[in-house]
C-alpha cells in the first residue's frame, strides 16, 4: 500500500469523527457538508504534498 492511500485512510478516518461530532452538536447539514468538502479538499492537498516524490534534476545542456 502506498504512503498516499496509508495518508488517506487516516484522514477520511479523521474526517468521518468530526463531520459526525458536528452532527451530534446539531450544526446544520449544510455547514457539515461545506466544512466536509473543505476539509477532504485541503487533506488531498496536504496528502500530495507530503508524499509526492521529489524531482529529480536532470543535467541535459
Amino acid at each position: 500500500m502506498s504512503t498516499f492511500v496509508i495518508y488517506a485512510i487516516g484522514y477520511l478516518i479523521l474526517l468521518g469523527g468530526l463531520l459526525y461530532g458536528a452532527f451530534l452538536l446539531g450544526v446544520q447539514t449544510q455547514w457539515i457538508v461545506v466544512g466536509g468538502l473543505v476539509l477532504l479538499g485541503l487533506g488531498i492537498a496536504m496528502g500530495v504534498g507530503k508524499t509526492r516524490a521529489k524531482d529529480i534534476p536532470t543535467d541535459h545542456q
